[in-house]
């Protein structure tokens, strides 16, 4: 036997490169009578591995996360109230679905639940520039009434001097 790497797994896996390409056989773990296949295979053949919908649908879905985490970077007075709420509420439930159905996939639950932290990260965004603009309104109200005052103050007492002189 050789002690080259290569030449080792060239020899071992010499009989599965000897049969024809189309009449290879798929291990399955339907049949207890054939060997146990490594937890790699297993993930490519399970259930939710890339070979099913139940993979690349949270991948393509990730790709929604992204652009609601790049809206982090534009001001809160541009982003829709709306919208930030329905991807919260969506990532929220979707999240515990994915716990719920069979086969239950935590890649598609670790989607949606940042899909529900970017959505609600947005939502508190929003709905705190929506109070600040309140209270600066407020805030400016009660300004105008104190410089209105002070305008009255300084009319009635130009009034008075005014009658000052006319009686002068």
């Amino acid at each position: 036997m050789s002690y080259r790497p290569a030449a080792r797994l060239f020899t071992t896996l010499r009989p599965i490169f000897r049969q024809p390409l189309l009449r290879r056989r798929v291990q399955t773990a339907a049949n207890p009578a054939e060997p146990q296949t490594s937890k790699i295979v297993q993930y490519l053949n399970g259930p939710v591995g890339p070979k099913t919908v139940h993979f690349w649908a949270p991948v393509m879905k990730w790709s929604i996360v992204l652009a609601g985490a790049a809206d982090f970077a534009r001001p809160a007075s541009q982003l829709s109230l709306t919208q930030n709420g329905a991807l919260a509420l969506t990532g929220a439930i979707w999240t515990r679905w994915c716990f719920v159905i069979k086969p239950q996939n935590m890649f598609l639950a670790a989607v949606n639940f940042f899909l529900f932290v970017v959505g609600a990260t947005q939502v508190s965004r929003i709905l705190m520039w929506q109070n600040s603009v309140k209270n600066a309104g407020e805030e400016a109200k009660a300004e105008g009434k104190e410089i209105g005052q002070g305008l009255k103050e300084a009319g009635e007492a130009a009034k008075k001097e005014a009658e000052k002189v006319i009686k002068s």
